[in-house]
Formats: C-alpha cells, structure tokens, sequence
C-alpha cells in the first residue's frame, strides 16, 4: 500500500470519529510527531556556511540594507 493510499484510509477513519476528547489527543500528537520530524531535518552551519552568512550580514549593514525591528514586527503580524 502506498502513502497516499495509506493516508486516504486514515482520513476516513478519522473522519467516523465522535469522540472529541479523541480528535483533541490525535490532533496534540500529530502536533507532536510533526514538530520532532522539523527539527530532525535542521542540519547545523558548518564554519564556512556561517562565516559566509556572518560576511554577507556585515556587508547588507553597511550598505543599509537594514529592516527595522517595528517594520519587521508589523510585516510579521500581517502574515496570519
């Protein structure tokens, strides 16, 4: 059976639940399982990465390409 296949079945089971205490403790544990697969999949900088980004960052604040923390905020806040 393939993933999709797998994931079709899964959601129409899901779907005959009644039980919202039980749809509340699968929606905290796929929550869960989700964020722990994210940060699996994070790999750290190696030295040459970093010191790559820490260059061109230095660069940008010379030049003045800069975003101010209130601008940066009220951007963020318009996302949802």
């Amino acid at each position: 059976m393939d993933i999709q296949t797998r994931k079709i079945e899964f959601i129409q089971e899901f779907l005959k639940i009644q039980s919202e205490d039980l749809v509340l403790r699968l929606d905290k544990f796929l929550k869960k399982e989700t964020s722990k697969v994210e940060v699996n999949q994070l790999k750290p900088f190696t030295v040459k990465e970093l010191q790559n980004r820490i260059s061109k960052s230095m660069k940008d604040s010379k030049a003045g390409k800069l975003t101010v923390s209130n601008e940066l905020l009220s951007e963020v806040k318009q996302w949802h």
